[in-house]
């Protein structure tokens, strides 16, 4: 997500922070490199020529000029400013209502409205303990309401049942009594799209909004729809009366500056981004933590919450017991490894952790999760025995374990050496007495990834 963009603007920061002064032409120079970046990145120019307006009038101040670090304070200036584009302080989904709350999606045909749908009534559940019920009146696309339905099975969910032939004005109405007979909470009401706005559709909508009353009225759009999307928001705004945004594909695109225009034109927040094709891949929207990985500063709190949903406390807690007794072996790098891939795309991972997120592209490109893959199979290639004492691992042994994994037995000899160097370390760490004296140790500096089970990904990460 944004990489191209966050790659620009680390560049353009390194070299105005390596700069012990800066000049008028200096800044005047950032701001050209950076107004070309954000039109790169599919921001639309009226809102570049406002960033950078804004920007420049604080960038030339004497506070800046003046200041010890003058760099640095124009990173500040453009992470601040960056952060009142995004924000609007109330990025959280309105159900403040009587039951059941409707909530309505909106958008043109494939921006994912279904899909996030599903995705949304799955995390209401999860996550506000809400009784939902999703309901299509999409009777345009072809099977669109029983894929709708086929996805509410899949989460553990309820959708309408469906009647054929009838309107989405009288389904939206069957809806509402069902769910107040139900004892619903929330109501996702998914609506038809096309391939272009057209007043059709617009009325349809407007029609079934009447009748909803919804608290919410979310656009859907795909964030790699490039210079369309302030067309798009306008339209749906000023005929339908948005409240929200839902930005879906927002990990394929190394641009994605509709998130910008978007905001900026409709004057509505995002209210969540949807980051892959799982049901559990949505996250709500927060202005600061996109901030910080546009300007490559990482997001770490999200990367926790993601470890907390994903990764099972207890195993967690074993493992970090093992650990403090520096014991560690091929069983627990298995464990690390499916831990990992809970969490998300190893890409992904790097590109919220501050400092490494300008890694995040060479790992996806080294083929960072095949990695992980292939060392998962190489350890499930060996015995019990083997995982718990890799001591007995020699030529026959490796082999044998090769063949079963199908890779060559240099890539045995690169997982069982990327092991020993998280197995001294592990021992270190429990002489040293936990994680913060370790960080100090020059052991740290010769992990292959910072003490994770990366080893032989094409070279080694300067750190």
């Amino acid at each position: 997500m944004f990489e191209a963009l966050s790659d620009k603007l680390t560049g353009i920061f390194n070299k105005i922070t390596s700069r012990g002064v800066l000049s008028e032409d200096d800044i005047n120079t950032a701001m050209r490199e950076i107004r070309v970046a954000l039109l790169e990145a599919d921001v639309s120019l009226p809102v570049v020529k406002d960033f950078i307006a804004h920007v420049k009038a604080e960038a030339l101040g004497e506070k800046v000029v003046r200041s010890i670090q003058p760099g640095q304070m124009v990173v500040k200036i453009v992470h601040d400013e960056l952060l009142k584009l995004l924000s609007s302080g109330d990025e959280e989904l309105n159900l403040n209502a009587p039951a059941p709350v409707c909530v309505l999606m909106v958008g043109l045909q494939g921006s994912g409205k279904t899909t996030t749908s599903a995705k949304l009534a799955k995390r209401l559940a999860s996550k506000n303990k809400k009784k939902v019920l999703l309901v299509s009146l999409d009777i345009y696309r072809p099977a669109a309401q029983e894929q709708l339905a086929q996805l509410a099975s899949q989460i553990g969910g309820f959708s309408l049942p469906i009647v054929k032939g009838e309107k989405p004005a009288s389904t939206t109405k069957r809806a509402i009594d069902f769910a107040k007979k139900g004892g619903f909470d929330v109501i996702i009401l998914d609506t038809a799209g096309r391939l272009h706005i057209d007043q059709v559709l617009m009325d349809e909508v407007k029609e079934i909004k009447k009748i909803a009353n919804p608290t919410e009225v979310l656009l859907v759009a795909d964030a790699m729809i490039g210079q369309d999307a302030c067309n798009v928001a306008r339209e749906f705004n000023e005929q339908i009366g948005i409240t929200g945004l839902v930005l879906t594909r927002i990990d394929g695109s190394s641009r994605a500056g509709a998130a910008l225009s978007m905001k900026m034109v409709s004057g509505v927040p995002i209210k969540f981004l949807g980051l892959g094709e799982k049901l559990d891949e949505i996250e709500e929207f927060h202005a600061d933590r996109l901030a910080g990985r546009i300007l490559g500063q990482g997001d770490v709190v999200s990367l926790v919450e993601k470890a907390m949903d994903n990764v099972d406390k207890e195993d967690a807690e074993k493992l970090a017991q093992k650990m403090m007794k520096g014991s560690f072996n091929l069983e627990d790098m298995l464990s690390q490894l499916k831990q990992i891939q809970k969490i998300g795309s190893l890409g992904g991972i790097m590109g919220m952790l501050p400092g490494l997120s300008k890694f995040s592209s060479q790992i996806e490109a080294a083929g960072g999760d095949k990695l992980i893959k292939k060392q998962e199979a190489i350890i499930l290639s060996m015995t019990i025995k083997e995982r718990r004492n890799p001591d007995i691992i020699k030529a026959s042994r490796k082999k044998r374990i090769a063949q079963g994994a199908g890779v060559e037995v240099h890539e045995v000899n690169k997982l069982l050496k990327s092991y020993e160097q998280m197995s001294a370390m592990m021992k270190q760490m429990g002489k040293l007495g936990g994680m913060s004296k370790l960080l100090g140790s020059s052991l740290l500096k010769k992990s292959p990834f910072g003490g994770m089970p990366f080893g032989g990904m094409g070279g080694k990460l300067p750190f």
